[in-house]
């Protein structure tokens, strides 16, 4: 992967909190959209949509290219008001247009632009030849999470659909039914056929792989890929050889929580649970899976990470870790300072009375101040007895000590690792008393070219980490 600097996960800068991330190659950059999450927010994608890009010859260069489409532009009040998940394509006129729907709508809606990051203007809702638009009656299927997809042949499809948990349909009567698809009319808008299902919520019963929401699609290598997302529990995908059926289950690709991998499950998850959605985008011949992770301890506080994936001859996706290192292109260097955010691993073993006891006293990664569009400075929250954070992967040299960056009151031994399981290589006391960020440092001697770097606080008290020097 071309870069003129490392990459970490997330690979957007901390303060940016864009979840839902859909990547497309339009010319010679790199495009993200998604939803829009504010810090400190109380429900999902309270933001106007923006869109991040970065030139295809350097990943670690990604520009913000600022808000796109705001949530006023919408004409005519509808559902909760903000917009969920969008998919963009362009069009065969040039032009790119944008799907999204509005929170408890069950209806589609597009904005069309004539370059792919600029301001897109409402252009309407995905209707019927007869103007009924699709999705609002009763007895229809439930639209949410548009996927919009353009095959070699020109033919226009449209993705959608949501399962509730043990709901079938929604107040108005829409139904629940599992992933469906609509074909679409050149004119973008046009039901041409359909919508019919895809991907029923019955065919996999088992919440470990049954049809939640978040459809992605794309075509590679022949092969038709949807990509969904299951409640928790990661990104799947189903597999075909035509764009609207005949779809077979084909496994987990991703979750950033590792369940389904390494040993961990729903009960052990390495990251905090949380919803995910993501598709796949072809990189210089190599293909990656991007999706986002949970921040500061909120659903509504998502930020987008990336991990390379291979697709073997016979079309299968095996699932692959959530590592620190995503778009890098291998193991992070092992000297210099990091971010404590660039964390894969936070794991908590303590055992709290309820949730809202856990809410407060678990570890985090947030930030303090209000929502913003620049300035850095994320970092773990709350490090405390029995927990485990842990960053994935380092390249070793002749690494002497590590330099924390900490703050807090907290009395105990420090234990480093170089697996989550592992023997301490370093198992030191320290002890801290203040509100200020001050540095220690302990011995850490390791060589290796695939490493982990795992700490384990054991004793009294709490702190935060902003920041770790390898020297």
């Amino acid at each position: 992967m071309k870069a003129s600097k490392q990459i970490f996960n997330p690979y957007l800068p901390s303060y940016e909190y864009i979840p839902d991330g859909e990547p497309y190659i339009f010319d010679d950059r790199l495009y993200i959209y998604g939803s829009h999450d504010r810090f400190g927010g109380d429900y999902y994608c309270m933001n106007d949509y923006v869109c991040w890009s970065a030139p295809l010859d350097d990943l670690s260069d990604f520009r913000y290219e600022g808000v796109i489409y705001k949530k006023d532009q919408h004409p005519y009040p509808s559902g909760k008001g903000v917009y969920f998940a969008p998919d963009v394509t362009r069009g065969k006129d040039g032009r790119y247009y944008l799907y999204y729907s509005v929170a408890h709508s069950s209806i589609m809606s597009v904005a069309v632009c004539d370059t792919p990051a600029g301001r897109y203007e409402y252009l309407g809702d995905v209707h019927y030849p007869d103007g009924r638009l699709m999705g609002e009656a009763a007895g229809e299927y439930y639209q949410f999470d548009p996927a919009i997809f353009i095959d070699d042949d020109g033919r226009i499809f449209l993705y959608s659909g949501f399962c509730p948990t043990n709901k079938y349909e929604d107040e108005e009567g829409r139904r629940y039914v599992g992933c469906h698809v609509a074909e679409l009319e050149e004119d973008m808008l046009t039901v041409k056929a359909g919508p019919k299902l895809v991907i029923d919520r019955e065919d996999y019963p088992s919440p470990d792989n049954q049809y939640f929401e978040a459809p992605s699609m794309r075509r590679i290598k022949g092969r038709y890929y949807l990509v969904y997302s299951v409640k928790v529990g990661g990104l799947h995908y189903c597999i075909s050889d035509k764009p609207d059926g005949g779809f077979v289950y084909g496994g987990r690709i991703h979750s950033t929580s590792d369940i389904g991998i390494n040993g961990h499950y729903l009960d052990n998850p390495v990251y905090p649970n949380g919803n995910t959605h993501g598709g796949i985008v072809e990189l210089d011949g190599r293909y990656y899976i991007f999706n986002h992770r949970m921040t500061n301890n909120s659903s509504y506080c998502r930020q987008g990470v990336a991990e390379e994936i291979f697709i073997a001859e016979d079309g299968h996706i095996a699932q692959v870790e959530a590592t620190s290192c995503g778009l890098n292109d291998g193991p992070l260097v092992g000297e210099g300072t990091y971010p404590a955010y660039i964390a894969c691993a936070l794991m908590d073993f303590n055992e709290y009375t309820d949730k809202e006891e856990k809410s407060k006293l678990t570890p985090r990664i947030t930030q303090e101040g209000e929502d913003r569009e620049c300035e850095p400075g994320q970092f773990i929250k709350n490090i405390r007895g029995n927990c485990l954070v842990g960053y994935k992967y380092f390249k070793f040299k002749a690494c002497e000590s590590v330099i924390f960056k900490l703050r807090g009151k907290a009395e105990g031994n420090l234990c480093l690792m170089l697996t989550e399981k592992g023997q301490p290589v370093t198992d030191v006391p320290l002890r801290l008393d203040s509100e200020d960020w001050q540095e220690v440092k302990v011995p850490f001697e390791v060589t290796g070219d695939r490493c982990g770097f795992y700490l384990i606080w054991q004793g009294e008290g709490t702190f935060d980490l902003l920041d770790f020097t390898f020297v």
